[in-house]
């Protein structure tokens, strides 16, 4: 972990889907270097920031702001924030018919790059990518999550992670479903990444992921607020006595 200057900084954000205040006040901070792990029971809204913190259409940000890398970009649309090397990785990743992951690549690092790759140059580097975790080369012209498996949507997605190099990487319950070979590879992809210029954001409701990742920083967050916020310790504690003491209303 590094002291150096905020990647992204989360002020007093309010945000709702529909008629619905899903997000009610949250405070967060993240720097270069650092690994934030965010946990939280089902319902509390940890995909609902997600979202919003990637700029997704279906949430409205009511209050507060959203600043990276010293910019507000609060209203930024997600392909601007993509391109200043925001990342997310999705719980459900979508199947995208007809589009290679080849493909999905080139056009994605062009997007964030501003660079042309042509096919060969692409498949080169996504090659060495793909040996480095351990994935099957053919993978690269099948149908982006057509007919995956869990694990392979993961392996997918920090494959992605490889390519596109981002600055920030939002990792929405990425454990989700997974076992323990591809828990694993997933957290190898992550710490491969890891260096004092990247940070790391992730959601999860088990403690499990973070056998495999140490975060520097555990925050715990109940209906749609930071409640709580410890060292990697902080995890174990959810996991021997889970959430009941930070709901609403707890006593003690």
């Amino acid at each position: 972990m590094t002291s150096s200057s905020p990647l992204l900084v989360i002020e007093n954000l309010r945000a709702s889907a529909g008629d619905v205040e899903i997000i009610k006040g949250m405070n967060l901070t993240v720097r270069s270097g650092e690994v934030h792990a965010l946990m939280g029971p089902n319902g509390s809204g940890k995909s609902t920031l997600s979202n919003v913190l990637l700029g997704h259409p279906s949430y409205e940000v009511t209050g507060g702001s959203i600043h990276y890398k010293g910019e507000d970009i609060t209203e930024w649309t997600a392909d601007q924030r993509g391109r200043a090397g925001m990342f997310l990785g999705f719980q459900y990743p979508e199947e995208i018919p007809g589009v290679s992951v080849l493909n999905f690549l080139r056009t994605a690092l062009s997007n964030r790059t501003g660079t042309d790759y042509t096919v060969l140059e692409l498949r080169l580097k996504v090659a060495e990518a793909m040996k480095e975790l351990g994935m099957d080369q053919s993978f690269a012209d099948r149908y982006l999550n057509e007919g995956f498996s869990g694990g392979e949507r993961k392996r997918n997605e920090v494959l992605q992670m490889s390519i596109l190099q981002p600055d920030l990487a939002v990792l929405d319950e990425t454990d989700s479903g997974l076992d323990i070979d591809a828990l694993r590879t997933v957290a190898e992809g992550v710490q491969r990444l890891h260096d004092d210029e990247r940070g790391f954001l992730i959601i999860t409701h088990y403690q499990r992921m973070l056998d495999y990742i140490t975060p520097d920083i555990v925050h715990i967050f109940v209906d749609g607020q930071i409640v709580e916020t410890g060292g990697p310790d902080l995890a174990k504690v959810i996991e021997e006595s889970g959430y009941d003491n930070y709901r609403v209303g707890a006593v003690g």
